[in-house]
């Protein structure tokens, strides 16, 4: 490890922390897992003892549940590491995917004081002179903010999300030891050549710093309320700009009906089918036709209004497709939809980034062995995230990069179909998803689309046009002037020249020693006929026959000399 990450593990606050979180894992049975990682001997930190009830306690949880306990446990950081994880079936067996899939993103609540001092020190001025009316008591508390009904001036309820004070500091101090624990796995063990710890620690990293800037998450909500506008049914609170900063976020308070309350949607008179159609519809679009989706749709991030409305909120994380990505997923729901394994399997090599060590043919039979055996079930049976997590593996396993997206993709669908199945246990996203993709595959040869992708590139042809005459010139030029040239470049010529030198030689050898076995042949059968015709004729064709198997041997000899000589 470089001098500047010593450095940084050196600080008497990280060695704190450090020692604060190694206690948790071990607490959680996880101790001899970093002792063979050699990090406590890396640290010069002692491994802590543990008390005998806590041991009791643990080894009665399954090892998805304690791990998922010490990340509670250890806070904002961890959680959202965890809830980033849970998407990483190459990593995890299910078991453990399953309990991150649990994570709760809950912490108690931190003092009004501290509420208000954040808002007034944002928005410069007193909170009583902001809002008109602000609840003390919040309505939701989570690792890296809490949640306070106010009441605008103007009369309107309004929902105000406040950072924690100091969040971003310990965020910032568990990522730097993060990134140092990762770039220790990376270097100095063996699972540093499985996985990129590293990078995975910077990708995180992205996704938690987007997570804290609230102004981002009104943009986000401003772009889902864009892509919303002509879908009924869904709504996404307004944003109230002018008390909006980057540590605090103001928006339309919208009171509605968590969408696994089932009792609560029943007794309110809500068609559960009706409202699981319209969730999936919206996921789903969000996915294939928008490219941008809500990457966190738990039920609490998601309400029912007595009309049957579906209000999204918390729009933190999110999932990016550009076109190219967008294009391949819709390939790929349209060849699980056909039960075309072809289409799936080529969607798959589209969208990884393939490696020179990869065996594409062993591939590509793996992912059809899987695929099979889901294309044999019914539609409405096939689970897409199980689907995709088992692609994962094998894609991994053969040196194949999915993008981080697919696996927010694949969590995101298996949040959905685990709504979908307390709402409407016969509806599978997959159904909806097959007239949705099959529509956009049509679009993509619609006039419409064709004229848009033209005007897009309206100026690369123009480009293309002015430079187009000189180009031609040139060539013709060139041409009359007897300069005009091809040069082909083949990889490995070399190889591909031995390959020709042995075939040749092989044919050679085999002409000539032909070409000599013919002459002996004609000179034996012509002893045999002048063995009548007199003693010097016949001592004459001896000696012949004795010279032409000399002459066979050197020239055989020699036609296996040149071709061993050729090999090296």
């Amino acid at each position: 490890m470089n001098n500047k990450n010593n450095i940084t593990v050196r600080k008497r606050d990280s060695i704190k922390r450090y020692s604060q979180i190694l206690y948790v894992f071990t607490k959680y049975g996880f101790g001899l897992l970093f002792e063979q990682l050699g990090i406590f001997k890396y640290l010069s930190i002692k491994k802590m003892p543990i008390d005998e009830k806590t041991k009791s306690i643990c080894s009665t949880l399954s090892r998805g549940a304690r791990f998922r306990l010490a990340l509670e446990e250890l806070g904002p950081t961890f959680i959202k590491l965890g809830q980033i994880l849970s998407t990483r079936p190459d990593i995890f067996p299910s078991d453990v995917l399953k309990e991150l899939k649990l994570l709760q993103d809950a912490a108690p609540p931190f003092p009004f004081s501290e509420v208000k001092s954040t808002i007034e020190n944002e928005l410069c001025d007193k909170l009583d002179k902001i809002f008109k009316e602000f609840e003390e008591i919040p309505i939701a508390a989570a690792s890296i903010s809490q949640v306070h009904l106010a009441r605008m001036n103007s009369g309107k309820l309004v929902a105000v999300k406040v950072k924690r004070p100091d969040v971003e500091k310990t965020i910032e101090l568990d990522i730097g030891i993060l990134k140092d624990i990762a770039d220790f796995i990376d270097n100095h063990t063996k699972y540093g050549k499985l996985y990129d710890s590293y990078g995975m620690v910077c990708e995180f990293e992205k996704v938690i710093k987007d997570e804290l800037d609230f102004i981002k998450e009104g943009e986000n909500a401003e772009t889902f309320k864009s892509n919303f506008r002509k879908d009924n049914g869904i709504k996404i609170p307004d944003i109230k700009w002018i008390y909006t900063t980057k540590n605090i976020l103001t928006m339309e308070y919208i009171e509605g009906i968590r969408i696994d309350d089932i009792s609560a949607l029943d007794l309110a008179g809500i068609d559960k089918k009706i409202v699981a159609k319209r969730l999936a519809t919206s996921i789903l679009n969000q996915i294939l036709r928008d490219g941008f989706f809500h990457a966190d749709p738990h039920p609490g991030n998601i309400r029912v209004l007595p009309d049957g409305t579906i209000v999204f909120l918390d729009l933190g994380m999110v999932g990016y497709l550009n076109e190219a990505l967008k294009e391949i997923i819709v390939k790929f729901f349209i060849g699980i939809a056909n039960k075309d394994s072809a289409l799936i399997v080529r969607s798959i090599i589209e969208l990884g980034a393939v490696t020179e060590r990869v065996n594409k043919k062993k591939f590509e039979k793996e992912v059809e062995d899987v695929i099979d055996k889901y294309l044999t079930m019914p539609l409405n049976e096939i689970k897409a995230e199980d689907l995709l997590n088992d692609t994962f593996r094998i894609a991994f396993s053969n040196n194949i990069k999915i993008p981080r997206v697919f696996a927010l993709l694949a969590k995101t669908l298996g949040t959905l179909q685990s709504i979908l199945e307390n709402l409407d246990p016969d509806l599978n996203a997959l159904i909806i998803a097959k007239p949705i993709a099959k529509r956009l595959i049509y679009q993509t040869f619609s006039i419409n689309k064709i004229s848009d992708d033209l005007k897009k590139n309206l100026w690369d042809y123009m480009d293309i046009a002015k430079k187009l005459p000189s180009v031609i010139l040139n060539l013709l030029t060139k041409a009359e002037d007897e300069d005009f040239k091809f040069q082909v470049e083949f990889k490995e010529i070399n190889k591909v020249q031995k390959g020709f030198e042995r075939a040749f030689n092989r044919l050679s050898f085999c002409v000539v020693l032909l070409g000599v076995s013919i002459i002996i042949a004609g000179i034996v059968v012509g002893s045999g006929l002048s063995a009548d015709v007199g003693s010097e004729m016949y001592f004459l064709n001896i000696t012949l026959l004795k010279i032409g198997l000399v002459a066979a041997f050197v020239i055989v000899a020699g036609l296996i000399i040149s071709l061993i000589r050729s090999r090296k």
